[in-house]
């Protein structure tokens, strides 16, 4: 298999002065605290979507009720049939499993069983099923590492992908619409419901956290050959970075619905076709054709129909923020690596004159709702809002990003080869200590050294 070229530079020389780094002891684990937070956000925001359908319908809000509904259970059944998917249930014989997932309980049982695998892990030692090779990052320094991977490494791994792209579902598709119209409804009714507060701020908790886990997944995605880890700076940078720009972005939307309720449709059809149909025509421009190993049981019908259904989470994404990504319908991992600065660029600079424009129309057609509201100020500080969400984007990748060293650096790198090269496996896993390997003829002595050392 042809390696693909990737923007990563050669590796320096680490201090050891060692080529290759083994680590020796996987049997420490990291706790699946990701899949443990999907999983509650996901249930808190079903229940209280519930309870607040049964509101409408006491109340007989059709209009409210439909649209709960809709974005309750959309976002539900995809997230099964991703779980599903990820996990290939459909092959073995797991009638129990299939059952919750069709009462939309897959995640519940997901969760326990990571949990399981994570608990399970220290009670004896296992062997190691695989290598996978990455470069660790210690003050602009790179050593190359060739981590020991155990079973129940690879299956938290899987678990842990596989909750990270539910993350991304529900939000983009569930939350973030599901936000926009109670928030829309409260402004309306003019009163403010407990139990749709509830469902705004678990929404909003949400969107937050599936924005937080698309930068993740863009960062380790375009330097998969790195062990990418973030500190609490840049976490906490992200978080206002994506919560500045969701939130501005989401109140732009509804304020500009209460004054021209049609075209606000209008406006979200426009974003969402532009950024689906984008990547499509990308493909067609250069003349490419779909990958056929997306799935090796799929028809190209199937194929295609998986393709839509990533671009329609991809054009979702981009509505309401930056993906961090781009799509390639013609790579085999349909991602592009590189880093397009430009269409950063363009994508702020578009959003932030749309917002504008959108404010400019509620503050010209608004009702008499806003009369003890200071228009003007209200605009004003929604479009700071948003200038300091991009400030806080650019202190981010000036100097919080993990691998900001090699943001300059294009030279094709290959880690040296070193006995049978392992099959390629989830990057995201946790190691305890390294050794360095020794030449043949050299003496066997070595020092173990702490992974810690390798921030």
């Amino acid at each position: 298999m042809e390696e693909q070229e990737r923007e990563i530079t050669d590796p320096e020389p680490s201090a050891s002065g060692s080529a290759v780094v083994l680590v020796v002891n996987p049997s420490r684990v990291r706790p699946p605290l990701g899949a443990v937070l999907a999983t509650v956000l996901y249930c808190a925001e079903l229940l209280n979507a519930a309870v607040l359908c049964s509101r409408y319908g006491r109340t007989d809000d059709e209009h409210w009720l439909g649209f709960t509904i809709a974005f309750m259970l959309l976002p539900a059944i995809l997230i099964q049939f991703t779980l599903i998917f990820i996990h290939r249930d459909l092959g073995l014989d797991r009638p129990l499993v299939l059952l919750l997932h069709l009462l939309l309980l897959g995640p519940v049982i997901r969760c326990l069983d990571a949990l399981v695998v994570y608990f399970r892990a220290g009670g004896k030692e296992e062997p190691y099923v695989t290598i996978t090779r990455k470069i660790y990052l210690k003050r602009h320094e790179q050593t190359p590492a060739e981590c020991l991977v155990s079973r129940s490494e690879r299956i938290l791994a899987t678990h842990r992908n596989a909750f990270k792209r539910t993350s991304v579902i529900q939000a983009f598709l569930g939350s973030t619409p599901q936000l926009t119209l109670q928030l829309y409804a409260t402004i309306q009714e003019k009163y403010i419901l407990p139990v749709r507060l509830t469902l705004m701020i678990i929404a909003q908790i949400s969107v937050i956290y599936g924005a937080l886990v698309c930068s993740v997944l863009a960062v380790e995605i375009r330097y998969d050959d790195y062990k990418v880890r973030f500190g609490p700076p840049a976490y906490l940078c992200m978080i206002l970075w994506r919560g500045l720009e969701i939130s501005t972005r989401l109140t732009a939307l509804v304020l500009m619905s209460t004054a021209l309720s049609h075209w606000v449709f209008a406006v979200g059809g426009a974003n969402l076709l532009f950024f689906f149909f984008l990547p499509w025509a990308e493909l067609w421009a250069k003349k490419g054709s779909l990958p056929r190993d997306v799935e090796k049981n799929f028809s190209r019908l199937g194929t295609v129909v998986v393709l839509c259904l990533f671009t329609l989470l991809y054009a979702c994404v981009n509505v309401f923020c930056w993906s961090a990504v781009q799509l390639d319908l013609g790579h085999a991992e349909l991602l592009d690596r590189r880093q397009r600065w430009g269409r950063l660029a363009a994508y702020y600079a578009a959003r932030f004159a749309e917002n504008l424009l959108l404010i400019s129309l509620w503050y010209f057609f608004k009702s008499d709702f806003y009369e003890y509201v200071c228009a003007p100020l209200l605009a004003v500080q929604l479009m700071v809002c948003y200038g300091l969400a991009v400030l806080f984007m650019l202190v981010f990748y000036q100097f919080l990003h993990p691998c900001r060293s090699l943001f300059r650096r294009n030279v094709h790198q290959c880690l040296p080869c070193v006995g049978r090269r392992a099959p390629a496996v989830p990057h995201s896993y946790s190691t305890a200590a390294t050794m360095p390997l020794i030449p043949d003829g050299e003496g066997r002595e070595t020092d173990i050294l702490d992974i810690a050392q390798y921030p």
